[in-house]
């Protein structure tokens, strides 16, 4: 029980930040511009449909749809940083972790109730977020993405990764060596991703590589590009020229390499806070 009376506080106390208050308020403004956007390109579809076919159209929808999830996956990254970064260092630094730990609760228990909290917050962030793109889409021209649970589920598994890394960084290092530690390990995987892509459209096997590295020192950027292979339209990603899509699509393989990457960063963070000196 402690556990989840744990992550119930968590919860409460991330949704009273000021932080999580502005990215809500961000993310409206952004899905506000975003239908905007979509509808004047819809409504120019709509009056050039004698020229496109439907098939045409779909991938224009899907192209469209794609580009509202990446920024939505990188504004759940960010969401799943910031709100973390200081939920161990900073409790430790400013003395209030001892308060905590003088109710009879074990270590391990406040590192999971408070990763749970943090993962119900950033779950509930992404369906809103998400959903909110996927319903502009749908509501504009009734199109769905396709396999959008297993998309979603990759996205939320996305989110997760990077929470379990922030939980090391504040279990060993202070707020601000761990806020620089996670986000640097993002942009590595980041542009990795990116040299990967345009290695395989080049065929340039030394890119690929750099690539393959980089999603092994950290894979978020593979799940990444796992979830949008799962969701974009099947043309689009046989033909491989969507900045969405890539002809080196992440192997199941990787995928379990990133769940015991998550796994094993939240064991070493619970690890490394039951052994550090209070």
């Amino acid at each position: 029980m402690s556990v989840l009376t744990l992550a119930r506080l968590t919860f409460r106390e991330a949704s009273r930040r000021w932080i999580v208050w502005v990215a809500l308020i961000l993310g409206a403004l952004f899905l506000a511009v975003y239908a905007l956007g979509f509808h004047q390109i819809q409504r120019d579809i709509e009056l050039n449909a004698g020229r496109t076919s439907l098939l045409e159209r779909s991938e224009m929808y899907n192209f469209f749809l794609m580009a509202g999830l990446y920024v939505v996956n990188f504004l759940n990254i960010l969401m799943a940083v910031l709100t973390s970064v200081d939920t161990l260092s900073g409790e430790i630094a400013s003395g209030t972790i001892h308060t905590l730990l003088a109710k009879p609760i074990r270590r391990w228990e406040v590192v999971f109730g408070k990763w749970i909290g943090f993962a119900a917050m950033l779950l509930l962030y992404l369906l809103l977020m998400a959903g909110g793109v996927m319903g502009v889409v749908y509501l504009e021209t009734g199109y769905l993405v396709p396999n959008a649970v297993r998309g979603l589920g990759l996205m939320a598994f996305n989110a997760l990764l990077l929470l379990s890394v922030s939980f090391f960084g504040g279990a060993s290092l202070s707020t601000l060596a761990n806020g620089v530690m996670a986000f640097g390990l993002y942009g590595v995987a980041f542009i990795g991703g990116w040299i990967e892509q345009f290695g395989s459209f080049l065929e340039n096997q030394t890119a690929i590589n750099v690539g393959i590295l980089c999603s092994l020192i950290i894979p978020s950027e593979a799940i990444w590009k796992r979830a949008a292979h799962e969701m974009t339209s099947p043309l689009v990603a046989s033909l491989g020229f969507s900045p969405f899509s890539s002809p080196s699509v992440p192997s199941p393989l990787m995928l379990l390499y990133a769940a015991l990457y998550t796994i094993g960063a939240l064991f070493l963070a619970v690890r490394r806070f039951q052994n550090r000196d209070l």
